[in-house]
């Protein structure tokens, strides 16, 4: 005999294939899950509306030794409807994910990607030289490119032997 671990997603599976009625129920596990699962991973912050939050855009960030380098992941978002701002050493992207509306006597069925207005902010160190910050955008990649102040950047001191 073999003991098998209880799923009890297995069963509310189970319920809504066999039963029409508990179709529903099925949507609802997974909302729950994924508002639960948010919330736990800390990815509600205080300044924001629980319930509220459309989407946030995904942020890559890497140090060179000339800059740093900011990619963030914008799809479907058109140049036009992105805003960056530099404020007292914060850096601001923020902007709009423009959602579907019926078109051509198309009724939505189904809406599962995120839409809504966004913003992320991104405190920089004071070596970054604000003057040369540069930005690219392509195919729905954001790229930010900040340099770095000469003093901040690592000096190589050659090391006289005798």
């Amino acid at each position: 005999m073999s003991l098998v671990k209880w799923n009890p997603a297995q069963d509310v599976t189970r319920w809504s294939t066999e039963f029409p009625a508990f179709r529903g129920l099925e949507s609802l596990r997974r909302d729950m899950n994924r508002i639960f699962d948010d919330f736990f991973r800390g990815d509600v912050t205080a300044d924001e509306s629980f319930f509220g939050r459309d989407w946030t855009p995904a942020v890559d960030i890497v140090e060179t030794s000339d800059a740093y380098v900011l990619k963030a992941e914008l799809p479907g978002i058109a140049k036009d409807d992105v805003k960056i701002t530099l404020e007292n050493s914060v850096l601001t992207i923020r902007g709009e994910k423009k959602g579907a509306s019926e078109t051509n006597n198309a009724s939505l069925r189904r809406v599962e990607r995120s839409y809504g207005l966004f913003e992320r902010s991104f405190t920089l160190p004071g070596t970054v030289r604000a003057g040369g910050i540069d930005a690219q955008y392509k195919d729905g990649l954001l790229t930010l490119t900040l340099p770095k102040a000469e003093e901040a950047k690592p000096k190589v001191i050659d090391v006289k032997v005798k």
